[in-house]
């Protein structure tokens, strides 16, 4: 794990929030090449489950929402930790993370336990005589349940029928821990699929098959993922089924993605808090029924750290047993698709790699690198995980072809400059066959 930390800092793809200020924990900052590999994770991921399904619609809503919201989803009364401070060294852990009776780190003696609510306050207003307490949101459901009707009726969508939505959600996690994997600030991509509650079994199977087809697509390896089935004594209070997929990173199996069986508690609950009736009506059968829910929830964030697990490898190259570092990231996925590298940079080759650089630009994400030998330039690409770098030499100026080379093989063949762009899109294209 801290080869992948240190080579995620050294290359840009995670730094730490206010690292100058030494940091704040629990807060990650996505550099360069993070940002692209999570922002094309959430477009493949709304590529596959939106944009490629009739069934779907997308909502993006406010993070801040009206107080009366988390008191009718329950979150006031039901979102919180049991916590205990060491009476000697004063450090806090939630009580269901401790083996010992006893601080795993001095051996004192523990506090009596204690709830403390996990969402994170603030207020709303122009001056604090007047300010409204409410809450940047801890999941990014509640708006989705809120809007049901108006996104039904705007879009005449017909259960079953899902909304998703892609964005932040904060929690005050008490012991953020294991990099990005458990932060205050995260990501959530997330679909509530609304049907008949005769359905709820057919529609969880499905989504079990669809979700787990996405990892494997998007390049998780099989043999690392599990589901786990939660234990009905440890079900969320909404919930009457849940299951997870779990990732085995380095420190062990760690959730991806929820799928939960909500049943129809929001929107029976936000019908009671707010007084507007959130039933659905059937056209086709003139019944009126209020929909049960199935919620596919998956961290973007987690999901882009088991990539970046997945995907480092370090490999012995040549016959001088020499090492290479190598994120074999899906090319779908690669922050940066294709790198054009020119074999020198005199007698106009430079000129000819940056012009076509720049061409290639206008497609997909590329980067162009002329500092070093080309061997070293292709060990930086392959620390990007960049799938392929084209090299522009001396043959290119008389027959305009170039040297595409694969990151995973290493293998080069020799196309013309024309072709290049159809061969990369081909690779890193979202479109699925």
């Amino acid at each position: 794990m801290e080869n992948i930390v240190s080579l995620c800092k050294r290359r840009g793809f995670i730094f730490q929030s206010s690292g100058i200020y030494g940091g704040i924990n629990g807060c990650w900052d996505f550099g360069p090449l993070g940002v692209e590999l999570k922002r094309n994770l959430k477009e493949d991921w709304w590529y596959n489950f939106v944009g490629q399904r009739d069934d779907i619609v997308g909502l993006d809503a406010s993070i801040i929402m009206h107080p009366k919201v988390w008191e009718a989803s329950g979150h006031l009364d039901e979102f919180h930790d049991m916590l205990v401070d060491c009476k000697e060294c004063k450090k806090r852990f939630r009580e269901d993370h401790l083996e010992t009776d006893v601080c795993p780190d001095c051996g004192g003696e523990f506090t009596e336990p204690r709830t403390f609510n996990m969402m994170l306050k603030t207020r709303l207003g122009a001056n604090d005589a007047t300010a409204v307490e409410t809450y940047l949101r801890p999941e990014t459901c509640q708006a989705i349940f809120a809007n049901f009707k108006e996104v039904y009726t705007s879009s005449r969508m017909q259960v079953p029928f899902g909304i998703a939505q892609v964005g932040k959600a904060f929690r005050n996690e008490i012991n953020p821990r294991n990099f990005i994997f458990r932060s205050r600030e995260f990501e959530q991509m997330e679909i509530e699929f609304f049907c008949k509650a005769e359905d709820e079994d057919k529609f969880f199977e499905d989504w079990k098959t669809h979700i787990w087809q996405w990892y494997l697509d998007i390049g998780l390896d099989e043999d690392k993922m599990r589901w786990y089935s939660h234990p009905q004594e440890s079900l969320s209070h909404y919930s009457s089924r849940t299951e997870d997929v779990e990732y085995e990173f380095p420190f062990g199996w760690g959730e991806l993605q929820g799928l939960a069986n909500r049943g129809n508690f929001d929107l029976t609950q936000h019908t009671k808090f707010s007084g507007k009736d959130l039933s659905y009506f059937d056209p086709q059968t003139n019944e009126r029924f209020m929909p049960s829910v199935i919620e596919p929830s998956a961290g973007a964030d987690r999901t882009a750290m088991a990539i970046l697990c997945n995907s480092y490898k370090e490999e012995e190259v040549g016959d001088k047993g020499d090492t290479r570092v190598v994120m074999k990231i899906h090319p779908r996925l690669a922050p940066i698709k294709a790198a054009v590298l020119p074999l020198v940079k005199k007698d106009g080759i430079a000129e000819l790699a940056q012009d076509f650089e720049r061409k290639l630009r206008k497609k997909f994400n590329t980067f162009y690198d002329q500092s070093g030998a080309i061997g070293r330039r292709y060990r930086r690409m392959d620390e990007a995980g960049t799938p392929l770098c084209i090299c522009v030499d001396y043959d290119t100026k008389e027959d305009d072809t170039v040297t595409v080379r694969d990151r995973d093989s290493m293998e080069q063949v020799r196309m013309p400059m024309d072709d290049v762009a159809a061969y990369v899109q081909g690779k890193c294209s979202f479109e699925r066959d």
